[in-house]
């Protein structure tokens, strides 16, 4: 079988590493890598093994598939060029800036049979892979997302950058729909929400409370899902899958003991994994484990909370406002 023809768009800090994961792959041919940084690209091509170019329009039509890296704003068009083109796209999260564009990309993608994966790569993290998803339905999920501050990662509020990985998640966990949303946060550093917390509740009655910061002095990502019989802790930082469950000894009369078993996964490339999957997709024309359609939901939600927090936002300046006025005058 022929090697898949590849290119990667854009290709700064992140972008540089899904460069460097295509080349690794033996069944890939990463054919160029494109930046609108010429320097950029010719530094990550030179690394590679690659072409460097500035413009993709060159790639419309030579390429199997894409991985787009390139800012959210720009994530519809060049996805949908190269769709249109008959390219399989992997496109960073968000998959775009709205829904309305989400929904064109699925359409054109199921139209042409192309396989369009969405980068939300804590779908990927080994702690979480070997979590049984089917087992038992949560009644209570808590997560903490939570990063010191970079300045790379702002052209988004802390909801769509950070914070829309655990959406993603809990989406593909509860499987009920939403039924109300209420939220939280304040600007610290930059001018949008810099911290954030979202209150989900679900249809079939299971909550979700989940914060995001990158603001913090420390680095957490960790999820706490409680199910009838156990509480279920998922490290994604440390890679670690902790399980407690109710054992058939009791700690105290009529009270069952809680039995500990832990996991840690050492060595997990959850990047490089992703884009192994997406190139499976490719080859065996299988759904992938984040579709368009799994972007498109993550997405939805995280720009409702965004809506709330807009709008909490100022009702609480125009009532500061209010204050200020009777209190000076």
């Amino acid at each position: 079988m022929r090697k898949l023809k590849c290119t990667v768009i854009g290709v700064g800090y992140l972008g540089k590493f899904h460069a460097q994961k295509y080349a690794r792959l033996p069944d890939v041919d990463l054919v160029a890598v494109v930046d609108m940084d010429s320097g950029i690209a010719k530094n990550v091509a030179k690394e590679n093994n690659s072409q460097d170019l500035t413009d993709y329009q060159t790639l419309l039509g030579q390429v199997d598939a894409v991985s787009i890296v390139v800012p959210t704003k720009n994530h519809y068009q060049v996805a949908k060029d190269f769709l249109l083109a008959g390219s399989h796209v992997l496109v960073e999260k968000p998959i775009t800036v709205t829904v309305e564009e989400a929904d064109e990309l699925i359409k054109i993608a199921r139209k042409k049979q192309l396989i369009l994966q969405v980068g939300h790569l804590e779908r990927f993290n080994a702690a979480l892979l070997q979590l049984d998803l089917n087992k038992q339905e949560p009644l209570f999920i808590a997560s903490h997302r939570l990063s010191t501050f970079n300045p790379r990662a702002n052209d988004v509020s802390v909801v769509l950058d950070l914070m829309i990985h655990d959406i993603d998640i809990i989406l593909n966990i509860v499987h009920s729909e939403v039924e109300r949303i209420d939220a939280s946060g304040i600007s610290v550093l930059t001018g949008d929400t810099d911290i954030a917390n979202a209150h989900i509740l679900f249809k079939n009655g299971c909550v979700a409370n989940v914060t995001a910061s990158r603001v913090s002095m420390k680095i957490e990502r960790k999820m706490r899902m409680f199910r009838p019989d156990s509480y279920v802790s998922v490290d994604f930082h440390n890679r670690v899958l902790t399980r407690h469950r109710t054992g058939e000894k009791e700690m105290f009369p009529g009270i069952p003991e809680i039995v500990t078993e832990e996991s840690s996964f050492e060595n997990g490339d959850g990047l490089l994994e992703e884009i192994k999957h997406f190139i499976r997709c490719i080859k065996e024309k299988r759904q992938p484990l984040v579709t368009g359609e799994d972007g498109r939901r993550a997405l939805e939600t995280a720009i409702e909370i965004s809506n709330i927090l807009t709008h909490r936002n100022k009702l609480n300046s125009s009532t500061d406002q209010q204050k200020i006025k009777y209190l000076f005058g």
